[in-house]
């Protein structure tokens, strides 16, 4: 069963050690007492959570450093740390081209998961959270990297806001990204729309933005078929594992059982849930 603590801005919290098994990691409950705070901006929230999920964050960890805004706050706050001497020693891995100019310009040494294949610790946001603490990743173009980054971490922290809460993947209605090679992409877009023609799945190939109709490439090269769900996904391991068996697809914005806790920003605070 999830657990969920709700945290106020201005919350004051003792860790007590409670073994609770995910994926043979210890996790902690907290005593909470609450004060009253104002409501705070998305943006405060945002930044919030992410300076919640960075205090799992110690000197000598190997970290996966995620995309997207709240990713950035999370970035931001370690770059803080490390120029005040807080932390030190950290190694980052960026999942995106973006992440990496960010945390270079902070001075957070970069490597590779070629030379550190093993990770501490992952924090990253997204797009979607179910109950079971399963995800949809990518609308921010970076899912293989994510997914790729955060499969070889211990710990996997979620930073979100409370809109990103849903009863069941794909149940907002918004992008379910599929990322493909360029090769035949219209008959990878045709087959993927087919697989989920129950659930009302309508694919469409994502553009640049630019006001032109070229195809948004990924930082890998590869174009992005996005999925969107009139119902949500009945079942997202058997929907993830019909995906990955097509040719040319390369990866799928479902991140199932990944997740150690995700932390979600809402009106008045932050809730760390948990399995």
């Amino acid at each position: 069963s999830l657990s969920f603590l709700h945290l106020s801005s201005a919350t004051r919290f003792t860790p007590r050690a409670t073994p609770i098994n995910h994926r043979a990691r210890s996790q902690k409950s907290f005593s909470i007492r609450s004060q009253s705070a104002p409501v705070l901006s998305q943006d405060e929230l945002k930044k919030l959570a992410a300076d919640k999920a960075v205090e799992s964050v110690k000197s000598g960890m190997v970290l996966g450093l995620g995309t997207g805004s709240t990713a950035a706050f999370v970035v931001d706050k370690l770059g803080q740390l490390l120029s005040t001497g807080q932390l030190s020693n950290i190694v980052g891995i960026p999942t995106s081209k973006r992440t990496q100019e960010q945390a270079a310009s902070l001075n957070i040494p970069l490597s590779t998961l070629d030379l550190h294949p093993h990770i501490d610790l992952a924090i990253d946001g997204a797009d979607e959270v179910d109950p079971n603490l399963d995800l949809v990743k990518g609308r921010g173009g970076a899912l293989l990297r994510e997914k790729m980054v955060e499969a070889a971490s211990s710990s996997f922290i979620v930073v979100a806001d409370d809109s990103k809460l849903v009863s069941g993947l794909g149940g907002s209605g918004l992008a379910m990204p599929v990322e493909v090679v360029q090769f035949c992409w219209k008959y990878n877009l045709v087959r993927l729309e087919g697989l989920f023609n129950e659930l009302g799945c309508e694919a469409k190939l994502r553009l640049a933005g630019d006001g032109s109709e070229k195809p948004y490439v990924t930082d890998n090269g590869n174009y992005i078929v996005d999925l969107y769900f009139k119902n949500p996904i009945k079942d997202g391991f058997a929907a993830g594992k019909e995906i990955s068996a097509m040719e040319g697809v390369v990866e799928h914005g479902l991140f199932l059982g990944m997740a150690t806790s995700v932390i979600v920003a809402g009106k008045t605070g932050v809730e760390v849930m948990t399995k």
